[in-house]
């Protein structure tokens, strides 16, 4: 360990992982002497014949294990964004170990007579609210951890906990290989036809770096709908990117049927074991939902509105499907999955007068960033970043900026990773490489990941609006994570209930369409004249349009995660099963319209199989009701303010969870959420269900 990068704390500012110097080969030794030392100073604790405290037992654990912290959050973060066989072999041998760790820790009998003992004394403590919040989550971990279960039982849930995390790693492994095998091979450009010329050389650059020279090569993205299917004029090339993305991890190698059927039956026995009906049951009781009921009650209130909207939607584009044909002199076809995208964009522009492609020129990557994103946290909290190009990256495109706060200190590093590439896990999210701690000293390093194709050399990189509104969406969370202001790691940031993490990012979302906003970033990249404002209009009003879909194929993923988590060990299907359960979920769930497929189907589900939204799919729109009823209080009180935007801070973005996160909304808010907000962002107030 003497040369290994991860043995001390980075030298760099902000303690930034030293990426130039970190080598596959160092991961393995930093992992196991972090283990190691971790399980040494949790023995310590444990064994301590000083009666507990606070100080030697609970604030001594958030000490604890600072090297396998380092390791294990760049390895995660970069095997995500960055990974290679060597890791992806590391991650499987080093999974169940981590498990293995972190069962050490919670079902150490000792260690939990500690905590137990001061959890049941915490009033005579008096402890500052924080501390004592502190307290309290560890209790309610050790508790679901099951350090009350009998040894026989916990043994059982070591074995379970094992074989889960194998599988999970197996599950994304299978869909980062089955995404990047589905790409759909085109080899006449003609067939290409509805794609931007910048578009086509990105597809050719794509095959060209795959050994198909004269090709081009459509990427998929970890979706079921699929971007090009919108532009595309070849209904049979859009039938076959459809098919190539819901194919994805159903056979061969990657097959995930076997990795499904096996994990939602070991996930209900452990559920089981632990004294709870189901997995949803398990994982909603720590959420602010708290019950499986709670999430159908939320669903319930949107679902109707949104299937009516979608249907109505499915409604006008088959009878423009109808008109087009007949006055080709064709017969007219039934409106597909594969078609909804394409022909909901002729509406778009039918209705609102305006394509994407007058559109995509003034929605410039770095202008949209600079411009916007960043000019939006400016007058919010009084943010400024200075591109630090000094700093060590993993990948050449990557940027780091440094982020001071309105009083000029030094607050966090953040990084942008924005481009696509096969050895990078589809989608888009915010991930830490430090976490804030003022008890540890730490600042946050966050990044942000989007899958935006890359042009060619030379050309600039225009986004649609949807991915603008990706780019504030998670710069949202990377605001939660640099905002932090709170003593304890375990307390910090992003680490609040899923069903609140989304909120942050959800609220951020806003600005993008926000007139003042869009129209210092909305800028031609060429001459930077500013959006007319007739097409602003039009762009902005045109926000709502298609939202059925895009709530309808959400509300069915959410659904048919519920569906999967909430059965017991006898209900789970067998491997062959899989495909039949989704669609008896599906259809039980009164959301199976055909034109509109779930957001995600289960084979490449990756949120509920492998990256920690089991039974929590739902969160997004738990969370949008929070954002949206934020968004109003805004409106009402002046908008984009540094008094409006430093009282949010101070109540809720600085304060990840050290208190709880429902408490937090309600003493911004004001009174308990309401969900009319969210119904009139999305256009569903005026649909109701047929």
């Amino acid at each position: 360990m003497a040369d290994n990068p991860f043995a001390q704390p980075s030298t760099l500012p902000f303690q930034l992982p030293p990426f130039d110097r970190i080598r596959d080969s160092d991961y393995r030794p930093a992992f196991e002497t972090g283990m190691r030392e971790q399980l040494a100073e949790v023995a310590h604790i444990a064994d301590n014949t000083e009666p507990a405290t606070f100080d030697n037992t609970i604030v001594a654990l958030e000490r604890s294990g600072q090297l396998l912290t380092r390791v294990e959050d760049t390895f995660s973060r970069l095997n995500a964004c960055n990974t290679d066989p060597q890791m992806q072999q590391i991650d499987t041998e080093m999974a169940p170990k981590l498990t293995a760790q972190r069962d050490a820790i919670f079902l150490n009998a000792a260690l939990w007579q500690r905590v137990d003992a001061l959890y049941e004394k915490r009033a005579a403590l008096h402890l500052d609210p924080e501390s004592l919040q502190l307290l309290t989550r560890y209790h309610t971990t050790f508790v679901r951890a099951g350090a009350r279960l009998k040894p026989a039982e916990q043994a059982r849930l070591r074995e379970l906990n094992r074989q889960i995390s194998t599988l999970t790693t197996r599950f994304k492994q299978n869909v980062l290989k089955a995404t990047a095998d589905g790409a759909v091979v085109v080899d006449d450009v003609h067939d290409l036809d509805g794609l931007s010329s910048g578009q086509i050389g990105a597809a050719a650059q794509a095959a060209a770096a795959r050994g198909l020279s004269g090709k081009w090569l459509i990427t998929l993205q970890n979706t079921t709908n699929q971007p090009p299917l919108a532009q595309l004029t070849n209904r049979a090339l859009r039938e076959r990117i459809y098919k190539a993305s819901i194919g994805r991890a159903l056979s061969g190698p990657t097959d995930n049927r076997p990795v499904i059927a096996q994990l939602v039956r070991l996930r209900a026995e452990r559920a089981a074991l632990l004294g709870y009906p189901s997995h949803a049951a398990y994982q909603l009781e720590d959420e602010s939902a708290g019950t499986p009921q709670a999430v159908r009650d939320m669903i319930s209130q949107v679902a109707p509105a949104a299937l009516a909207r979608a249907r109505a939607e499915g409604a006008d584009i088959q009878k423009l499907i109808d008109a087009e044909q007949a006055a080709a002199g064709k017969p007219s076809f039934q409106l597909q999955p594969w078609d909804w995208s394409f022909y909901a964009e002729q509406l778009r522009k039918q209705r609102y007068s305006f394509d994407q492609a007058r559109v995509a020129p003034y929605f410039e990557l770095d202008r949209v960033l600079q411009d916007g994103v960043f000019y939006a946290a400016h007058q919010l909290y009084g943010l400024s970043f200075r591109e630090r190009k000094d700093l060590p990256v993993y990948q050449a495109d990557v940027r780091v900026f440094e982020v001071s706060d309105a009083d000029g200190r030094p607050l966090a590093l953040f990084l942008g990773d924005y481009f696509a590439r096969d050895n990078k896990q589809g989608g888009a999210w915010m991930a830490s490489y430090v976490s804030q701690s003022k008890l540890l000293n730490h600042k946050p390093v966050v990044a942000n990941h989007l899958n935006i194709p890359k042009p060619q050399t030379g050309q600039p990189v225009l986004l649609t609006f949807d991915e603008v509104t990706g780019m504030f969406h998670e710069f949202g969370h990377a605001l939660h994570g640099m905002l932090s202001n709170v003593r304890y790691p375990l307390l910090s940031g992003t680490q609040v209930p899923r069903d609140f993490v989304e909120y942050p990012s959800q609220y951020n979302e806003m600005w993008a369409r926000e007139p003042s906003v869009v129209a210092h970033y909305a800028r031609h990249y060429q001459t930077g004249a500013p959006m007319p404002p007739e097409l602003l209009a039009k762009v902005l009003e045109a926000t709502k349009f298609n939202q059925g879909y895009a709530t309808t194929e959400y509300v069915e993923a959410a659904l048919l995660d519920q569906a999967w988590h909430q059965i017991s060990v006898a209900q789970a299907p067998a491997a062959e099963g899989v495909p039949g359960f989704e669609e008896a979920a599906l259809r039980s769930s009164g959301l199976d319209y055909a034109p509109v497929p779930p957001r995600y189907h289960s084979a490449y589900f990756s949120h509920i199989f492998e990256s920690g939204y089991s039974a929590g799919y739902y969160a997004y729109l738990w969370s949008e009701v929070l954002a949206r009823d934020t968004g109003q209080w805004f409106h009402e009180h002046g908008g984009l303010t540094r008094a409006n935007g430093d009282y949010l801070r101070n109540r809720v973005l600085s304060r990840g969870r050290s208190e709880d996160p429902k408490q937090q909304f309600r003493d911004f808010y004001g009174r308990a959420p309401e969900i009319a907000p969210l119904l009139e962002y999305r256009g569903l107030t005026a649909v109701s269900a047929p």
